[in-house]
């Protein structure tokens, strides 16, 4: 599980965390890289950390997850990482050696030089304005260029320079050519947001299949929604926070044996309210930023991939579905940190180490349209899965996973044109029993039926799911 922690001086990721750890794990976590951090003000749940975590309290018991905010203030000249101190000594005690290791980009954060009660000087993070004088860093949050290396010709130096540097180019078409929705999934999950006028903001993953047809096209099918745990939070850029999900390693278990894989994400809600002057958008910095991040995850790196993101809005002309796909330079500058979530919700901000060139000039921000490429979307009916059972992980909803609602479901067989098999090929149902059944030693015969039809399921399976069901002979 990973927790960031933004302080006065930047933000810093701890990572290796699980729901269980406590505060002071996460104190822990920043001290494996700086040792002397003095904290001015408390890890905290609010930006003027006026909400101090309880450090011997569980994260999740205080409401944290994966990826989870957390605040404090710091004294800048306490809090120099390994990495920082390591350089400053080299810079001042001996000449930095050439080769390969010869960059240094440890934060994107100011850095100057202290000089401590004993006279030895040290390199810190600082938020403090430099001035033209006293910027001297080959870029900012970097080192001189005399500290990196002590001679430099000029093809060296563009080469580096042009790994800082991006030119914005739209990415005129998409790597996935169309997607097709499964009708009841999307309508269940707009229907949720409707609920609440659209007024809370809420994701969930796209299970399906790639295809390449006879002339190369990528088309992506979605053929089931799963809704992790999370919960609203208008106060931060995504508008929720992903909690940790104990049921992760078993949803991709079973989408596996049922030959699908996540190949999209799906986002919705939240108020579209522009301040003056800021962009009309279709997704938010901080959308783009995790579109960015999924697509990574789902191509290993910045390759092609069909990997699509899923916009459910309302407007005036009633509610919208919408698809699209970041592309790869988006791709790229979100793997190297480039890209940060900024106060307009229209443009990505530029980390300041950073230099893009739109439209011909440098910019400290990009509209986030220019890393947007549209997909077609067309619906189908899902010949494997039905949508019928209520969802995991909603709050507020007029029906939850529960044995009642499976009995109901299941009840239906026999009836219009219904049989038990028809009925538990719901992808959120099995989810549900994987609370009851063995994932692995149970679930690949079921989803081999599942995906089989002419594979009957094991009568031994059908007594035992009627029973957990409470049914007696409606199998």
């Amino acid at each position: 599980m990973l927790i960031r922690v933004r302080s006065n001086v930047g933000v810093w990721r701890v990572e290796g965390l699980e729901p269980s750890s406590t505060g002071q794990d996460v104190l822990n976590g920043i001290a494996m890289t700086r040792a002397h951090v003095v904290y001015e003000k408390p890890l905290s749940k609010d930006p003027s950390c006026n909400e101090p975590l309880d450090l011997t309290m569980s994260l999740q018991s205080q409401g944290l997850g994966h990826g989870s905010m957390i605040h404090c203030r710091v004294d800048p000249a306490s809090c120099a990482d390994a990495l920082v101190a390591g350089r400053a000594a080299a810079s001042d005690s001996e000449a930095p050696h050439s080769g390969a290791d010869n960059a240094w980009t440890e934060n994107t954060s100011n850095v100057k030089r202290v000089i401590d009660k004993d006279g030895s000087i040290r390199l810190v993070p600082s938020n403090e304005p430099r001035s033209a004088g006293d910027d001297k860093g080959f870029r900012r949050g970097m080192l001189p260029l005399r500290d990196i290396k002590m001679a430099w010709t000029l093809n060296e130096f563009v080469e580096m320079d042009s790994q800082f540097t991006f030119k914005i180019q739209r990415q005129e078409q998409a790597i996935c050519k169309q997607v097709s929705l499964d009708t009841a999934s999307v309508n269940d999950f707009q229907t949720y947001l409707q609920r609440f006028q659209f007024a809370r903001k809420r994701f969930a993953f796209l299970y399906g299949k790639y295809l390449t047809t006879d002339e190369g096209e990528k088309k992506t099918i979605v053929e089931a929604i799963y809704e992790p745990p999370q919960q609203p939070a208008p106060d931060v850029a995504e508008g929720f926070e992903q909690l940790d999900d104990p049921l992760e390693e078993k949803v991709e278990a079973l989408a596996t044996m049922l030959g699908l894989e996540k190949v999209g994400w799906i986002v919705g809600g939240g108020k579209k309210e522009l301040d003056p002057g800021e962009e009309d958008y279709v997704l938010t910095s901080a959308e783009v930023i995790m579109a960015a991040e999924l697509q990574l995850e789902a191509a290993g790196g910045v390759e092609e991939t069909p990997f699509v993101t899923v916009k459910v809005s309302q407007g005036d002309a009633g509610v919208s579905v919408e698809a699209f796909q970041v592309s790869q330079q988006c791709m790229a500058m979100v793997a190297e940190e480039a890209l940060e979530i900024g106060a307009n919700h229209g443009s990505c901000v530029v980390n300041e180490t950073f230099t893009a060139i739109q439209e011909g000039k440098e910019s400290k921000t990009v509209n986030n349209n220019f890393f947007l490429t549209v997909v077609p979307i067309i619906q189908h009916q899902s010949d494997t899965l039905v949508s019928q059972f209520p969802k995991m992980n909603r709050d507020l909803d007029d029906r939850m996973p529960s044995k009642n609602e499976l009995k109901q479901q299941l009840s239906k067989s026999g009836s219009s044109g219904w049989n038990f098999l028809d009925l538990l090929s719901d992808f959120n149902l099995l989810v549900y029993l994987t609370e009851f059944l063995d994932i692995n030693a149970d679930f690949p015969k079921i989803c081999q039926s599942v995906v089989d039809r002419d594979i009957p399921l094991d009568d031994g399976y059908k007594i035992i799911i009627a029973s957990i069901a409470g049914l007696e002979g409606a199998y």
